[in-house]
C-alpha cells in the first residue's frame, strides 16, 4: 500500500486497479462518519479533482483523487453505513476503484514507514 499527504490509502490490484481509501488516522480526526458521497463509476477524473464529500459529526470534507483514471467501482456499502468508515478505514471502508494506465504513479507517494513518520 503506499500512503498520501491528504491521508488517503491506495493498494493496487490486478489490471491497473487501484483501490483508495482513507488512513485510520484519518477517520479518527474526522470522528463518526455520518454521511458518504461516491463518485459516479465510469466517470473519468484528473489528479486532485473532488471525487468524495464525507462528513463527520466533527467536519465535512472533500477527498481528492490521487491519482488519474476512470473509477470502475464504489463502495456502495459505506454509502449505506457510514460508519464503517470508523470502523475498518484501511479494510472494508474502501471508497472505490480507479484503473489507472500505469501504476508507477503511485512511486511518488508514500510507503507505510514514512506515512508513520509523517503523522508522528
Amino acid at each position: 500500500m503506499k500512503f498520501t499527504e491528504e491521508h488517503e490509502w491506495l493498494r493496487p490490484e490486478d489490471d491497473n486497479i487501484v483501490v483508495v481509501g482513507i488512513t485510520e488516522h484519518a477517520a479518527e480526526q474526522l470522528g463518526d462518519v455520518v454521511f458518504i458521497e461516491l463518485p459516479e463509476v465510469g466517470a473519468t477524473v484528473s489528479k486532485d479533482d473532488e471525487v468524495v464529500v464525507i462528513e463527520s459529526v466533527k467536519a465535512a470534507s472533500d477527498i481528492l483523487a490521487p491519482l488519474d483514471g476512470e473509477i470502475v467501482e464504489v463502495n456502495e456499502a459505506i454509502v449505506d453505513e457510514p460508519g464503517k468508515v470508523n470502523d475498518d478505514a484501511e479494510g472494508e471502508a474502501w471508497f472505490f476503484k480507479i484503473k489507472v494506465e500505469d501504476l508507477s504513479v503511485m512511486d511518488d507517494y508514500m510507503d507505510e514507514a514514512a506515512y508513520k513518520d509523517f503523522i508522528a
